[in-house]
């Protein structure tokens, strides 16, 4: 067995002189050549993170000391140094470095540098060619399609393009980027190869050309080598062990609150008192589900919620007495969500951090401008009197300025200060920027002020899966598009609806505000507007039945909120998103990984949105297996393409053979009592695993037990269901728990009640 040194045997080599180690073989070599990378002598750095994970770091040597990798907030603060040191080199003879469980091994060669990362076996896993006289680094591609890389972008695989990688807005770019389809771009250097591996870039940022025969990252900030390159290489044919290698990394996703996971009502100038309330109202005379209400800031609408963009003081007019307001909205059962804006370069700190400048005041500051950096401690503060009034959550807007670390400073701001200011209560906000490690912060994000465009309708469809497998769970669009354009019609609005129903975020909002309410294409007059050289055609303004279909995905929505949930809560778990690429669960299935048109909602359910206008079949591929359709319950088999027809008031949406589906009475917000019990419906044609996740919603009380997984074991042979709790799990809420069980497709239905005993139903 091969002599291996320890971490403070390396570094007490290399600080007496020492030019290397090589592993392999256990001789010292010395005096051999610098390795010198972007003109400067660099320290590489082999970690093992993992059983599937290597950690290569690339750092630059000023006299002789290796520059420390700069904080931004990825990294879970539990990971330490990711594993033992493998390995540490100044020089430039070769070496190879072996995981402890010979699972991985590194070798190094040069001319130029260059880190292979392969299998025990000598297969190639990953092979990082380093410059000389450059900052560029060199990567393989995968065979099949490249996914990842954050949110926004023109394409569902991302080989054959460039990006510059850059946060925010960005309207056009060298690279063909567009805001008006594409979305915000909230980029992360998250590289997933789907024939076995992936690449986590952490550090420094930069831009990336997919175009060749290999990729090619090109770091941006810091100068061309004064930043390390700090590199996780992932190995393994499972892609749900890839998306838990991410977490390992970079930190599981939070628990949201499960009146996030409703539906959310955006509204932009408003009209006074009777207007805000009067909305309110209409949701539940109408029974439309609704959980939350936001309110835009003055100056982004004529007349918000507040005084001016980035203020926190009330409107006079629109919340004259806003305690009495909010006091009445939640007497209806909503949520309240306000606007809020900062900006500037830089955001440092947390909450907990002693406020070292001014407080910021309820304005902006004395001259009018905002202020370049802020510390968390001292903005902050501001927020605590809206929560004094009532306000349940945030929209932090805009900071398409801030670097990475500023963009995770803000997460963590608002979730942290949220809890110390309300205690136990899972907190809400919404951004529009984001950085890796946010998820950590239970943050949502929406993809900006795009157009209603068809297009940008289709691009959101692989913008929605690239996102959820770049570590960001909670996302969603603007349903309908924010800028309206003469595409803009009740059925692009129908379809979208459709689409939000099962985006994390379900969320309508945009100019001319009253068209993104569900009655608003029936007899109004689209609200105030906004969009110039824009008006709806007065024909789409009577059309009854888009509430119809739009109530019946809000129904849809509410009633599937079990299975939501829990697919939220094994998300927590595993890090494995809410909206999945196909690839994720069928990774040897090639038509499967192909396709970015549409995705499974969980493990079990798969979605195909509807993107073309006047649409009347929808081409879906159906991974093997059986799927039943889940509105007309037909078997299809699976492994091949299938033509659907739709009208307007159908989606394709299929179920996969096997699965239990936990559904809900139709509630009108996600906590109001019923009396109806839920109902498991079971879809035959194979045997199959499913579970079901409880808590309160609300508090952090799960963390100390207060939980409840069922597990549900159907025998097709036999049409027989079993009832058990999961290992480790405990009755929780009412016991006996009682359902209504029956097999999909069929009327006739079973009760059964269940005590934390195992139980069977025969069907």
């Amino acid at each position: 067995m091969p002599w291996r040194p320890t971490r403070r045997e390396a570094l007490a080599h290399l600080g007496a002189g020492g030019a290397g180690l090589v592993l392999a073989s256990g001789v010292l070599r010395g005096q051999d050549a610098p390795i010198v990378v972007g003109g400067r002598p660099v320290e590489i750095d082999v970690s093992a993170v993992s059983a599937r994970t290597i950690r290569l770091t690339v750092r630059p040597l000023e006299n002789g000391v290796p520059a420390d990798v700069p904080f931004t907030g990825a990294l879970r603060p539990e990971s330490g140094e990711f594993g033992p040191a493998l390995r540490q080199a100044r020089t430039a003879a070769a070496f190879t470095a072996v995981t402890p469980d010979a699972g991985l091994r590194v070798r190094f060669t040069a001319g130029p540098p260059t880190l292979h990362v392969e299998s025990a076996e000598g297969r190639p896993v990953q092979r990082l060619t380093l410059s000389a006289d450059a900052p560029d680094v060199s990567f393989l591609l995968p065979r099949g399609p490249l996914l990842g890389l954050g949110e926004g972008g023109a394409q569902f695989d991302r080989k054959g393009h460039t990006d510059r990688m850059r946060n925010g807005q960005v309207n056009a770019d060298a690279d063909g980027y567009r805001l008006a389809t594409h979305g915000t771009r909230a980029p992360v250097q998250w590289f997933v190869g789907t024939d076995g591996w992936a690449l986590f870039i952490h550090q420094p940022y930069g831009s990336v050309d997919l175009t060749g025969a290999e990729g090619r990252f090109t770091p941006r900030e810091g100068g061309a080598t004064a930043a390390p390159l700090d590199v996780f290489v992932v190995r393994s044919d499972d892609p749900v062990e890839i998306m838990g290698e991410y977490a390992a990394i970079t930190g599981l996703p939070e628990m949201p609150a499960r009146w996030t996971l409703g539906y959310l009502q955006s509204s932009r100038t408003l009209a006074g008192p009777d207007e805000i309330l009067g909305v309110a109202r209409t949701f539940r005379e109408k029974q439309l589900p609704c959980d939350g209400l936001i309110y835009l800031g003055t100056e982004f609408a004529p007349s918000g919620w507040n005084t001016r963009n980035g203020e926190f003081t009330w409107h006079p007019t629109n919340f004259p007495d806003p305690k009495a307001m909010l006091d009445q909205l939640h007497a209806g059962h909503f949520k309240v969500i306000v606007h809020i804006v900062v900006e500037g370069r830089r955001l440092t700190g947390t909450v907990d951090d002693p406020c070292t400048a001014a407080p910021l005041p309820p304005g902006r500051t004395e001259d009018d401008r905002w202020p370049p950096e802020r510390q968390v401690a001292c903005y902050w503060p501001a927020h605590e009197p809206l929560m004094d009034v009532g306000v349940d959550g945030w929209w932090p807007d805009q900071g398409d300025g801030f670097d990475g670390p500023s963009r995770f400073n803000r997460h963590r701001m608002y979730w942290e200060g949220t809890q110390r200011h309300r205690p136990g209560v899972r907190p809400f906000a919404l951004h529009r920027n984001a950085s890796p490690g946010i998820q950590r912060y239970g943050g949502f994000i929406w993809s900006g002020d795009v157009q209603s465009r068809w297009d940008t309708l289709a691009l959101h469809v692989p913008n929605a899966i690239n996102t959820s497998l770049s570590g960001l769970p909670f996302w969603g669009t603007d349903i309908g598009g924010f800028n309206p354009t003469p595409e803009y019609t009740a059925e692009l609005h129908v379809r979208w609806f459709q689409f939000g129903t099962f985006n994390p975020l379900f969320r309508s909002h945009g100019r001319n505000w009253h068209l993104r309410l569900p009655w608003g294409w029936d007899g109004g007059d689209g609200g105030p507007p906004e969009q110039r050289g824009w008006e709806a055609d007065p024909a789409e303004l009577h059309r009854p039945e888009v509430e119809t279909i739009l109530r019946k995905y809000l129904n849809l929505r509410y009633q599937l909120l079990p299975y939501t949930y829990t697919v939220v809560r094994e998300a927590h778990d595993t890090g494995l998103p809410i909206i999945r690429a196909l690839w994720l669960h069928y990774p040897d299935d090639a038509a499967a990984v192909a396709r970015g048109d549409l995705f499974l909602w969980g493990r079990d359910l798969l979605v195909a949105p509807v993107t073309e206008p006047g649409a009347t079949a929808r081409r879906v591929y159906l991974p093997r297996g059986r799927w039943i359709d889940y509105w007309t319950h037909e078997a299809h088999e699976g492994g091949r393409e299938i033509v659907r027809a739709v009208d307007l008031e159908t989606m394709p949406l299929f179920v996969r053979a096997g699965t239990v589906l936990p559904m809900d009475p139709v509630r009108q917000y996600t906590d109001e009592p019923v009396a109806e019990p839920g109902t498991l419906v079971v879809y035959p044609g194979a045997d199959g695993a499913s579970r079901l996740y409880e808590d309160d919603g609300r508090s952090f009380a799960y963390r100390d037990g207060a939980r409840m997984t069922v597990r549900f074991a159907w025998n097709d042979a036999r049409r027989r269901l079993s009832l058990s709790l999961a290992e480790g799990s405990r009755m929780y809420g009412a016991s006996p728990r009682t359902w209504r069980v029956r097999v999909a497709g069929e009327s006739a239905a079973r009760t059964v009640a269940f005590d934390g005993r195992p139980v069977s139903v025969d069907l």
